[in-house]
């Protein structure tokens, strides 16, 4: 996972439920990205949502934690069958 929610964050909670992973949770100051959770919209949409809804605009990838498709895939996968269980 490769996107983070930068202090630019308003705090207006829109990211958080076009998150089909549940990834986004409300930190003490601002919006945080759970790592484990995050398959940057894989398995659900072309784009991360959280990216196209937010106002701030404060949601980038960060190049150096960048995920392969087929690790974001496996990872979308993993989360399905978790939820299922």
């Amino acid at each position: 996972m490769s996107l983070t929610i930068t202090e630019d964050c308003i705090y207006c909670d829109i990211c958080r439920p076009a998150c089909p992973n549940r990834a986004i949770s409300a930190g003490d100051e601002l919006y945080v990205i759970n790592p484990n959770l995050c398959t940057e919209c894989v398995g659900h949409y072309d784009e991360p949502q959280c990216q196209l809804v937010c106002p701030a605009e404060c949601i980038p990838r960060l190049p150096e934690f960048a995920e392969t498709k087929e690790q974001l895939w496996e990872k979308y996968e993993r989360i399905s069958v978790e939820i299922v269980s």
